[in-house]
């Protein structure tokens, strides 16, 4: 008897390691393309958002520049108002006017900014999911 299998002579070692299935070695090159689309989706995704927020910096700008001028040419016709009651009545269409605005300005900034968002997460989930494809398709060889 074999005196290095005292413990399990039944067990044959190079058996079981020939039945064993070991991993292959991935594709280097494989895995360094994928690596780079991965970076590639990531600085396209921060390209678009970064856009966005240009995109809506710009329209804040203008808004902030309307509203001001506004605020300029609505003072003008409160003075030229002589009436404690037509001040008054001019007072509330102006305010109602300029919360209309508020509330509309508002709306189409966050507007901006959901679909800069939406557009970058796109990026980032295509290429997700393309990742996750290559990966499968490299265990299964």
């Amino acid at each position: 008897m074999n005196d290095k299998n005292k413990f399990m002579p039944e067990l044959d070692v190079s058996k079981l390691l020939g039945d064993m299935k070991m991993p292959s070695v991935p594709d280097v090159q494989a895995v360094m393309a994928a690596y780079k689309r991965n970076l590639d989706a990531l600085s396209e995704a921060n390209r678009v958002a970064l856009e966005g927020a240009q995109a809506v910096a710009r329209r804040h700008m203008e808004i902030m520049q309307s509203t001001m001028a506004g605020l300029t040419e609505n003072l003008k016709e409160l003075s030229t108002t002589a009436s404690p009651t037509g001040r008054a009545a001019k007072q509330t269409e102006l305010l109602k006017k300029a919360y209309e605005n508020a509330v509309a300005n508002t709306r189409e900034l966050g507007d901006l900014i959901q679909k800069s968002n939406a557009e970058a997460i796109a990026k980032l989930n295509t290429r997700f999911s393309e990742a996750m494809s290559e990966m499968k398709a490299l265990l299964d060889k």
